[in-house]
């Protein structure tokens, strides 16, 4: 087992159960803290829990509030407004990665398109750049 990696934390924001429980594996598995967010109101309530994780992953189609409203609160807040957001979402359309851009997204990834593997591999390159 990977050992875990001192202040590696990522906040996952994702409401299907499934897609959480393989991504929160395959990042346990390579020493990171994982913390669920299930909907945009407990994702927001984590700015108020102390320090910023490493990474955020934001899918856009949450219950309430959705990904691009949580993202602009994230890049408002004074502490959590330099943490990098890498959008997971089933929206691949140029408008939506426009505005997910525009917002301070790091990178938008369209789940369907991508592996574990290479979700991985871009959350790697964006904690290299930030």
């Amino acid at each position: 087992m990977a050992e875990q990696k001192k202040g590696k934390r990522i906040v996952v924001v994702e409401d299907d159960k499934l897609l959480t429980n393989l991504i929160t594996k395959k990042l346990k598995a390579e020493g990171y803290e994982v913390i669920h967010a299930e909907n945009g109101e407990v994702a927001l309530s984590l700015m108020k829990q102390g320090s910023p994780p490493e990474v955020i992953l934001l899918d856009i189609l949450l219950p309430g509030i959705d990904g691009f409203e949580v993202l602009k609160n994230f890049k408002q807040h004074e502490t959590w407004k330099a943490t990098p957001v890498i959008i997971l979402s089933n929206l691949g359309q140029e408008s939506d990665i426009e505005q997910g851009k525009k917002l301070g997204a790091a990178a938008f990834l369209v789940k369907a398109l991508l592996s574990l593997d290479e979700i991985m591999r871009e959350i790697k390159r964006i904690t290299m750049v930030y």
